[in-house]
């Protein structure tokens, strides 16, 4: 199995660290806080504030390297990584992959880079928040462009599979506008829905009960790595909550007129039973050939029809799909 060197310790890159470990494989990381570093090293893991050590080990190795770190923050790590592990299989868990995948194009051309982004996570952060489980039967997208070495997917995915994980393969840009939708608005709404709470003082948080908790659990997220996700995402963004104002512009009009908010009640019932339905739906077998000359096109249709690649036997990708 591949070394892998990860990138920042929070809780994405934290947890990646424990599980990579916890499957065999030689794992190092590095991180910018000492704190983290300090109790990652007390944990027995193999841990740095040196950057730019880690790198050139990973060169050595030939490692993949997984950047875990906020939007913000990549521009500037991917110039180490051009420096010190430019030929090195390059994957992320930044949860917007069309920027990201621009920065690299920019950065650090000459990496192997197969876009990542697991569909996990809790509100809580940092180093000690890290969970060896915390990926275990979790969706977790990796990139599939055009220019995407299959060598190198199929290793970044073998990681995936290891640490518990399904591996969704997609494009950048169809990653970034179902995030929008599932991942990004749900965090706006739960900011609203917290701050909308929290007007009505003491006796409305005296009252607050499963519905409000569940609707604002996201909220207490970092508002650091809130705001990077969906400002980095603005594009892909923006007409999911133009799509969303107008919802809440339509039941509020039916709310004033009528009185009657049928119309949207029952849109939204529908939607949380298509969920349970895709939950609980009868998935069939797929074997998609990496040395096919239409492997990329497979791959991606089985990504969007929300299909998962669950195993790897040498050169073919063994997925299932509704």
């Amino acid at each position: 199995m591949r070394d892998v060197c990860v990138i920042g310790l929070g809780l994405i890159g934290g947890s990646l660290l424990r599980a990579a470990a916890a499957s065999g494989r030689t794992v190092w990381g590095t991180t910018v806080s000492e704190v983290d570093a300090d109790a990652a090293s007390r944990g027995g893991y193999d841990v740095t504030t040196d950057a730019e050590a880690a790198l050139h080990r990973a060169a050595a190795a030939d490692a993949i390297v997984v950047i875990a770190v906020p939007l913000p923050a990549v521009e500037n790590l991917l110039r180490l990584v051009a420096q010190h592990a430019s030929h090195c299989i390059l994957t992320d868990v930044v949860s917007v992959k069309g920027p990201m995948l621009d920065a690299v194009r920019r950065r650090a051309p000459y990496t192997r880079y197969v876009g990542g982004h697991p569909m996990a996570g809790t509100s809580h952060s940092g180093w000690l928040a890290g969970d060896t489980m915390l990926f275990r039967d979790a969706a977790w997208v990796v990139g599939v462009e055009e220019e995407t070495d299959l060598t190198a997917w199929a290793e970044v995915t073998r990681l995936v599979l290891d640490v518990g994980a399904h591996a969704v393969p997609l494009p950048a840009d169809s990653h970034d506008e179902t995030v929008a939708r599932i991942s990004h608005l749900p965090h706006l709404f739960a900011a609203i829905l917290a701050s909308v709470g929290a007007q009505g003082g003491p006796l409305a948080m005296s009252l607050a009960a499963g519905s409000f908790r569940d609707g604002t659990r996201v909220a207490g997220s970092s508002p650091d790595l809130v705001r990077a996700m969906t400002e980095g995402n603005r594009d892909a963004l923006l007409p999911i909550v133009d799509d969303a104002l107008g919802r809440l512009g339509a039941a509020r009009g039916s709310l004033a007129s009528t009185g009657g908010l049928a119309a949207t009640i029952n849109a939204g019932h529908e939607g949380a039973l298509a969920l349970e339905a895709a939950r609980d739906a009868a998935l069939s077998g797929v074997r998609i050939d990496l040395t096919a000359a239409d492997a990329r096109e497979g791959l991606v249709a089985l990504g969007e029809r929300g299909g998962r690649i669950t195993g790897l036997d040498g050169a073919v990708a063994l997925g299932e799909v509704s």
